[in-house]
């Protein structure tokens, strides 16, 4: 038995699983606190479930909270940066291209200082001690209590990193740190920007995973519980504290996941309606495809593994013109049960067209008389043609492929896609977010620019899953079940001995006797 949970900008939604059965749900709103929304959604689906406490083995927990953090420019600590680069590095300084906001929000205390290597070790800059502690005394004499540190190339070989964060432990032993090449793959400025913002996060971070474990503890439930990542994988709540940004579109990734459990498809597009949106994504052995550019968050360019979502501006809340023909992108969104002509108000939405084509039984269809059957019909079309364009536009080839309809917003689609060989509308699926937090695995993944002239392909992979085994052991995996993902290697012909950029995933499952052990 496992909870999963995943705490929305709007909604707490919760399940109690068994295996893959959803033995209960519920949709609870989410509050202010964080803590009374889960705990409103725990007793709900504790009641229904009959399950005794000591039976749970895990909750699974995904949220929004430090994306909508970065979003709204809120709760954000005061961070410094230490840029280890020069002399090559100094042309574009941190956080040059940030919004004005958010660098405000933040704070302008950027520091570089000698150093760097390339990407197979070789010296750009040595570190200049003195340099050093002057940037040190400097950050403790401001009372910054958060720092980033990144430094060229530092995912193939972080040394330098290491040595810049000793000494700031030194000198400010509460200090708490985010070293680039733990959290960013290659790429300086966007693995820097992603260093920043997890470090200015961690504040909160720490208060949501308390939050999170006080309601756990009210409820006497003792199992461990992790954080879902926007891999699609889990991570433990002490690493989640230190990585919040981790957690970065852990949303659509969950609905993605839970499209899979329910329906044990392992490829296929899930669309996921929403109230304001739809997120089209595409499932590939069953975890997210992932996008390979520059992810903005929050307006800040990052190197995230984010999952290749599309959002499309189609949801239950979105407005309807008079004619039916143009449908939102603008949106009621939560005053849909107060706006919607269903419910007595006075904006016409895709509810409400649902509703009158008799394809949803929500509110008062009574009050739809006057809406006409053309205005209906030609609505209907435009929501159908909008869902499969964007399907069209995320599919890798030009045949239909199995597409999964999850989210609370599912019923509006109600006739055949063209380019949908099968539509699957799996049972639970508007709580399809909690059941993909719920899943039971880990994943880490590494990356390297590596020379195949110099160390030869099997050695440098055989290294690569010795310490991602090693990495998923500590974080709770059975290593009976650890087994690679995904490997992704790129050639990279700038570069000197035929380097190739190789990127390694490995996942396993959770390992729940050893962890409550």
């Amino acid at each position: 038995m496992r909870i999963g949970i995943d705490v929305g900008g709007t909604h707490t939604d919760a399940v109690m699983l068994d295996g893959h059965k959803v033995v209960a749900s519920t949709k609870f709103l989410t509050s202010a606190n964080v803590r009374d929304g889960v705990l409103g959604a725990l007793d709900v689906i504790l009641e229904a479930s009959g399950v005794a406490h000591e039976a749970i083995e895990a909750v699974m927990i995904g949220t929004t909270q430090f994306t909508n953090a970065v979003i709204e420019r809120r709760e954000l600590a005061p961070t410094a940066i230490i840029r280890i680069a020069l002399p090559s590095g100094e042309m574009i300084p941190p956080m040059t291209d940030w919004p004005e906001d958010i660098a405000d929000a933040i704070g302008r205390h950027a520091y570089m200082v000698h150093g760097g290597l390339t990407y197979d070790g070789f010296p750009i800059g040595v570190l200049d001690d003195a340099e050093i502690d002057g940037v040190i005394d400097d950050i403790a004499a401001k009372g910054i209590q958060f720092v980033a540190i990144s430094a060229v190339f530092s995912p193939s070989n972080p040394e330098q990193e290491f040595d810049v964060a000793k000494r700031l432990q030194a000198k400010i032993p509460e200090v708490g740190l985010t070293l680039s090449h733990q959290i960013g793959g290659m790429g300086l400025l966007e693995r820097e920007n992603a260093a920043i913002l997890n470090a200015s996060l961690r504040p909160l971070a720490k208060n949501v995973v308390q939050a999170f474990e006080d309601a756990l503890a009210a409820r006497d439930i003792r199992c461990p519980f992790y954080i879902s990542q926007n891999d699609g994988t889990l991570m433990s709540a002490e690493f989640a504290a230190e990585f919040p940004a981790l957690t970065f579109a852990s949303g659509p990734t969950n609905s993605l996941r839970g499209a899979s459990l329910l329906t044990q498809l392992s490829d296929a597009v899930v669309v996921d309606i929403g109230g304001t949106t739809s997120d089209i994504g595409v499932l590939q052995g069953g975890f997210p495809r992932q996008s390979n550019v520059a992810i903005k968050v929050g307006g800040v360019r990052t190197n995230f593994r984010m999952p290749d979502i599309q959002a499309i501006g189609l949801g239950g809340g979105s407005r309807v013109s008079a004619d039916g023909a143009t449908i939102g992108p603008q949106s009621v969104g939560y005053r849909l049960v107060t706006d919607g002509l269903v419910f007595g108000g006075d904006t016409l939405t895709t509810t409400d067209i649902a509703v009158a084509a008799g394809v949803a039984d929500i509110g008062s269809p009574e009050k739809l008389a006057t809406l006409s059957a053309d205005v209906v019909e030609t609505a209907m079309c435009r929501m159908h043609e909008v869902i499969d364009e964007g399907i069209d536009q995320m599919k890798s080839s030009r045949d239909p492929v199995p597409v999964i309809l999850v989210g609370g917003g599912a019923v509006l689609v109600s006739r055949d896609l063209a380019n949908a060989s099968q539509l699957h509308r799996p049972e639970h699926a508007g709580v399809a977010n909690a059941i993909g937090a719920a899943n039971a695995q880990v994943g880490r993944e590494l990356e390297r620019i590596v020379s195949y002239r110099e160390q030869p392909r099997e050695q440098v992979l055989a290294e690569l899953k010795t310490q991602l085994s090693a990495e998923l052991i500590e974080a709770g995996a059975k290593q009976a079940s650890i087994r690679v993902a995904d490997i992704e290697e790129t050639a990279i012909s700038y570069m000197a001995n035929e380097s190739t950029r190789l990127r390694v995933k490995m996942i396993g499952d959770l390992d729940f006797a050893g962890s409550q052990a």
